[in-house]
C-alpha cells in the first residue's frame, strides 16, 4: 500500500492499531451497553441516556434542542425517540411559550421509576465492560483521551463534559 496520498501521510503501524482498535471500541461498546438495556429493561441506549439525563435535571424536563446536544443526537433522531418514549408512558412533551418553536420533554414519573429501575444493572455491565477492565491510571489517562478528542470534535475546551 503506498505510503502518503497527496499530502496526508499513512498512519504508522502504531497509530493504524491505536485507531483500530478507537474504531472497534467505539462500536463495540456502545452496542454490549445497548444490548444489555434491550434485554433487561426495552430500552436502547439512546433512549436510557436520554431519560437519564431528564432525571438528573431539578424539574426533570430540558428543551428538546439542549436534550439533542446532551444525548449527541441530531433533533430528528431524538424525536423518534422520544415519540416512542412519550407512548410507553415515560414522558411526555410540551411546548415552550414564548417565540419560536421550542418544545420541552418532561419525565413522568413513570419514567424516572424505569430508568432508576435500570441503573443498577447498566452501571453493573458498565463497569464489568469499561472500569473493572482498566487500571485507575488508564481509566484516567481514557478520560483525558475522550476530553481531548471530544474537544476536537465538538470544539469545546477539554473537561467541559459530555454535552451535559
Amino acid at each position: 500500500m503506498a505510503q502518503e496520498s497527496g499530502d496526508v501521510p499513512w498512519l504508522s503501524p502504531d497509530e493504524r492499531a491505536a485507531w483500530l482498535a478507537t474504531a472497534a471500541l467505539i462500536v463495540k461498546l456502545p452496542n454490549a451497553l445497548d444490548a444489555q438495556l434491550q434485554a433487561d429493561e426495552g430500552l436502547s441506549l439512546f433512549e436510557y441516556m436520554a431519560l437519564a439525563v431528564l432525571s438528573e435535571q431539578d424539574d426533570r424536563s430540558m428543551q428538546m434542542s439542549d436534550l439533542a446536544a446532551a444525548t449527541s443526537a441530531s433533533l430528528s433522531r431524538l424525536s423518534h425517540g422520544v415519540k416512542r418514549l412519550e407512548r410507553q408512558g415515560y414522558l411526555t412533551r410540551e411546548r415552550v411559550p414564548g417565540a419560536g418553536r421550542r418544545t420541552r420533554a418532561i419525565l413522568t414519573d413513570e419514567g424516572y421509576s424505569k430508568v432508576v429501575g435500570a441503573a443498577p444493572n447498566h452501571v453493573r455491565r458498565v463497569r464489568e465492560l469499561l472500569i473493572d477492565a482498566v487500571s485507575d491510571q488508564q481509566l484516567c489517562q481514557l478520560r483525558e483521551i475522550g476530553e481531548t478528542v471530544l474537544a476536537q470534535v465538538d470544539d469545546v475546551p477539554p473537561g467541559a463534559g459530555w454535552g451535559v
